[in-house]
């Protein structure tokens, strides 16, 4: 809690390749912190939603289908892929068009679901939550617990609970908040390898550009 404060006044693999679409007991939305991920390896690629002024936070990796131990990957499907119209409308929350892309090839088919249905639902999950506002506030780098900024999508959040959000590093780095959902998107609890909760008590977190 103490750290939370400062912060207001600052301002694993998959289980298996190929199994069948649908066959899955829950999601997991994975949030990138996109200062953090520019700083790592946005920047050096030269990643557009990396550029000054674009204002990116909290963007959507992706709406991951989970098992209670482990996840699919790479399943067989024969829903017809995304357009490219329909990868590109993504990017306002997924940062790019080419990110859409690869979720869908990674993980959207493993839904069972076709890409428009898939990426509706993706949205919906990240318009479901609040994005913590102070950590937006932010006008230089800090050390933080990674704790921390559980507790302030926690604060948030009062509909999640603990068990339901786990914060991963990268690094030495804030890397991702990962989110737990049944497929109707209410919130549940992260089971198995789902939970990557980050133990540093020094994790940088960059400010928004």
């Amino acid at each position: 809690m103490r750290w939370l404060v400062m912060l207001c006044a600052l301002a694993g693999a998959a289980l298996a390749d190929g199994e069948k679409p649908g066959d899955f007991d829950y999601y997991v939305m994975a949030l990138s912190w996109t200062p953090n991920f520019c700083a790592l390896e946005g920047d050096a690629k030269g990643y557009e939603q990396c550029d000054d002024g674009t204002g990116n936070g909290w963007v959507l990796h992706g709406l991951w289908p989970q098992y209670e131990d482990g996840w699919p990957a790479h399943c067989p499907s024969s829903a017809r892929n995304p357009s490219k119209q329909e990868t590109a409308q993504m990017a306002d929350i997924m940062g790019s068009s080419g990110l859409a892309w690869y979720q869908w090839k990674k993980h959207g088919r493993c839904s069972g679901l076709p890409s428009e249905e898939y990426f509706a639902l993706s949205r919906e999950a990240y318009e479901s939550v609040t994005r913590p506002e102070v950590l937006r506030k932010l006008d230089k780098t800090v050390a933080v617990p990674a704790s921390v900024i559980e507790e302030a999508w926690l604060q948030a959040n009062p509909k999640l609970k603990p068990d339901m959000v786990t914060v991963t590093c990268k690094d030495g780095r804030i890397a991702e908040t990962r989110i737990c959902f049944t497929k109707g998107l209410v919130p549940r609890y992260c089971g198995g390898r789902a939970v990557r909760d980050c133990t540093l008590s020094d994790a940088l977190l960059d400010p928004v550009r």
